[in-house]
């Protein structure tokens, strides 16, 4: 088991706070709703509140009109949220947790985005902890992928406002951790289980863990009987979901998604937009928008950061990439990095980038957001970047290498500059 040093408590312990400072500002200073589908997510808890049981999505839940009107006129008094009902397909967990918040604290929204910001702070805590299994004892790596996930623009944004994101990016990398430290099949089979739970984005860990169980199993570290183990506890948890869904949309929706597409008329589907941009324009617009909302593009897709932060991230990009490259020149190699760390952080990118662009074959959703469950590959990947540069330099500057050693950590202020900018340059005067 790897334990945290000290100093890595320490340093942890240093960015969850500014985290959760960082945090609470963006909970308070954003206005309300002004989060990507926060009405919807918000009355489904209010559903549960009051009705005492699950919403069942119907026609009428999504109304593009009227969405469009009250989300261009700033969520006025005289246009209710009511209506916005469209994300009660999603997995009950969030929802059922997040009620008792709701009871206590009479509805409050802000007492339900500090409810997602304190599953936040878990989430980056279990980012630390799985990086320094990969890495043991290196502060650096450990404190650059922690300040990565607790000071990304959008990230953060949706870790303050009420939706299942937080929940679901616990399960995934509580799920990812367990299976790199090698826990027993039946305890990630559990976890697995409630990630089923949480939401769809994230059933891709039960790929990732089954592909990890295949390869223990290959190396003779466990028997067959362990992906039953595995597998089992996680569909038993899963089921009683998915039957409850048979029962209300009918065979073969366990899901709701059949039902879903149905209820959401008028989202842009991506059949339009082709005809209307080409191939070439809709790929253009993809990349663009992708790349801009993974950093930041705030309220409804309709506030992003200024071109030139835009620009600077893009510079960045490069930079990681070029150093990512050195790195592998320098022949800085993976020999020591357990395989199955590999396998379990290069499955889940890959996965979760196929279902990124599956879900945008037929919608229109170039949101950066949905690639956070692959948040653990994008951080170690800018990380890594970095730290190719620290070895360059202390190849050229051998005299300087213990601040060429610390050089990722550099990332970490610059991070949450970034995060306040976008908060008080961005977002507050969006809606001033």
């Amino acid at each position: 088991m790897n334990k945290l040093s000290n100093p890595h408590i320490v340093g942890v312990s240093l960015i969850l706070l500014v985290y959760l400072a960082i945090g609470v500002l963006y909970a308070v200073n954003t206005p309300a709703w002004q989060a990507p589908d926060e009405p919807a997510h918000y009355n489904y808890i209010k559903h549960l509140a009051e009705h005492r049981s699950l919403p069942i999505l119907e026609l009428g839940d999504y109304d593009q009109k009227y969405i469009s009107e009250v989300i261009k006129r700033g969520f006025p008094r005289d246009m209710s949220i009511d209506l916005l009902k469209y994300e009660a397909h999603q997995p009950p967990l969030y929802y059922l947790l997040a009620t008792p918040i709701f009871v206590v604290f009479d509805g409050s929204l802000l007492a339900l985005r500090l409810f997602s910001l304190i599953i936040g702070a878990c989430v980056i805590l279990l980012f630390a902890i799985a990086t320094n299994l990969i890495f043991p004892g290196n502060l650096p790596i450990t404190l650059s992928v922690s300040g990565f996930v607790a000071f990304l623009p959008q990230h953060l944004a949706m870790m303050s406002s009420v939706n299942n994101d937080s929940l679901a990016e616990l399960c995934m990398i509580l799920s990812l951790w367990l299976i790199m430290r090698r826990t027993k099949p039946w305890v990630i089979g559990i976890v697995v289980g409630l990630a089923f739970l949480a939401k769809v984005t994230v059933y891709v860990i039960v790929v990732v863990a089954t592909v990890a169980a295949v390869h223990r199993i290959q190396e003779r570290e466990v028997r067959p009987f362990a992906l039953l183990q595995l597998l089992l506890p996680s569909l038993l948890i899963g089921a009683a979901w998915w039957l409850r869904n048979i029962l209300v949309y009918g065979w073969p929706d366990l899901l709701g998604l059949i039902n879903h597409s149905e209820v959401v008329v008028g989202q842009p589907r991506t059949v339009d937009w082709l005809a209307e941009f080409g191939a070439l324009g809709l790929s253009l617009r993809f990349i663009q928008t992708t790349f801009s909302s993974f950093w930041g593009q705030f309220g409804w897709m309709a506030v992003p950061m200024s071109p030139i932060v835009l620009r600077l991230l893009t510079i960045l990009l490069i930079t990681v990439v070029m150093g990512n490259y050195m790195l592998f020149r320098l022949r800085v190699r993976s020999s020591n990095i357990d395989k199955l760390y590999w396998l379990v952080v290069l499955s889940t990118l890959s996965i979760v980038i196929f279902q990124y662009i599956q879900y945008n074959v037929e919608f229109v959703q170039h949101q950066g957001r949905y690639l956070f469950p692959a948040l653990l590959p994008f951080a170690l990947f800018y990380v890594a970047g970095l730290v190719g540069w620290s070895r360059y330099l202390e190849n050229c500057w051998p005299n300087y290498s213990y601040v060429w050693y610390w050089l990722p950590v550099l990332y970490i202020p610059t991070m949450v500059i970034l995060s306040v900018y976008a908060l008080y340059a961005t977002i507050i005067p969006a809606f001033l």
